[in-house]
């Protein structure tokens, strides 16, 4: 059971994600998004790091992340990046240099999300032999 002040923001307004109309909800959702977890793992670092040496929050350029992002579309990306801008999860720079430059980059609030998407990608990445044999042998059995 939560207390009132677990269940209330800063705001003071009450977020439950299990109901239909909370705005907490819509969050989950976007956040659920591979896009959205893998953007924020590459800005976070994790996409060039080495095996040994912990990874360090970087600026990317739009270009750099849909290198990194394979099977991304131009359009999803820039979606994506769009949304966690709007959400404040990463800001976007732009150089007016020739051509312009635009690069990304957490902010803090994107920083504090950045330990929870990462052991996600993490966990995905450790146990896919486990689901494809559960997968496996769930569908032998139909």
């Amino acid at each position: 059971m939560t207390t009132r002040t677990e269940e209330t923001g800063p705001s003071g307004a009450a977020y439950n994600a299990f109901l239909a109309v909370c705005p907490s909800r819509m969050l989950l959702d976007r956040l659920a998004n591979k896009w959205v977890v893998l953007v924020l793992c590459a800005l976070g670092g994790d996409a060039e790091k080495a095996p040994d040496v912990p990874a360090a929050p970087t600026a990317l350029r739009y270009s750099e992340l849909a290198r990194l992002l394979s099977g991304v579309s131009q359009k999803m990306l820039t979606q994506t990046l769009r949304s966690l801008e709007r959400d404040g999860l990463l800001t976007r720079t732009v150089v007016p240099t020739v051509p312009v430059t635009v690069t990304y980059e957490l902010t803090d609030l994107g920083l504090s999300l950045l330990g929870v998407v990462r052991r996600l990608r993490e966990w995905a990445q450790s146990h896919m032999d486990d689901v494809l044999a559960h997968r496996e042998k769930y569908d032998a059995r139909a």
